[in-house]
């Protein structure tokens, strides 16, 4: 505990930095520069609209709403653990020459998404204004989903970052994991009304993503309370991760440089 206070204070300056940089070098050589992060998340609501709102008749009151939020979350989980898996690997040319905590090259990663997904909240804000949704005081519980969400991510990231320094195939296989997880987190449909009760409540406690994702429109856009219990449950999990990752990847960081 001593040593993570330590670096935190040592290196939290040049994540700040790295996140900052990493973020304008991303749109350096785009035309529409950061707008990509704007319409990127749109763009693909619209699809997910038109498919499921169009196509299939689905009525869920705010859809475009309820499919941006689920978008948003998701991008930062998966985009986060992906690059986590290879990126000491990637990062070859500073683990080799200076030393950095490697979970902090997981905490620039994450940063540059959870900016992403800021604006993309932000742009909910301006939907939920435009189609007059009613807020109520369980809005006050995005803050702790939210928290949950990003100790989740950042716990998993540095597990598999570990891993991912010894197994190659660990890429391709969260790859198709997280394909797999995308569709049983109900992104673009309510779970309880596609699958049987037993079902959806199995999906929904088992898979944290999926019931972070609902409990976030819940509280959110259609004034019901969360189930608080299972969001302390989560941030529980996700400290434990945490905690187990960052413990793993300083008794082994020594190792990496040999591997890589």
């Amino acid at each position: 505990m001593k040593r993570f206070l330590k670096d935190m204070r040592r290196f939290l300056p040049y994540t700040k930095y790295a996140v900052k940089s990493g973020l304008k070098t991303e749109v350096a050589s785009s035309h529409l520069s950061w707008l990509w992060w704007i319409l990127d998340p749109i763009l693909f609501m619209l699809v997910y609209w038109f498919i499921f709102m169009v196509i299939f008749g689905q009525e869920k009151e705010y859809f475009h709403i309820f499919v941006f939020v689920g978008l948003s979350m998701w991008n930062l989980f998966s985009k986060t653990l992906s690059g986590s898996v290879k990126i000491v690997a990637n990062n070859r040319a500073v683990v080799t020459k200076v030393y950095i905590p490697k979970y902090f090259l997981i905490l620039i990663l994450q940063g540059e998404n959870l900016f992403k997904m800021a604006i993309s909240f932000g742009i909910v804000i301006v939907m939920m204004v435009w189609s007059q949704v009613s807020i109520s005081w369980n809005v006050l519980f995005v803050v702790p989903i939210l928290l949950d969400l990003l100790l989740l991510t950042f716990g998993v990231s540095t597990i598999f970052a570990h891993f991912g320094v010894f197994f190659n195939d660990l890429k391709n296989l969260t790859n198709v994991g997280l394909r797999v997880l995308f569709y049983m987190s109900g992104i673009f449909y309510v779970i309880t009304d596609r699958v049987n009760e037993a079902v959806a409540t199995l999906l929904l406690r088992i898979n944290p993503i999926g019931f972070l994702i609902d409990a976030c429109r819940e509280s959110l856009v259609y004034c019901h309370t969360p189930n608080y219990w299972l969001i302390l449950l989560w941030f529980v999990v996700g400290l434990a991760l945490s905690v187990i990752g960052i413990r793993t990847i300083y008794k082994n960081e020594n190792n990496y440089v040999k591997v890589i």
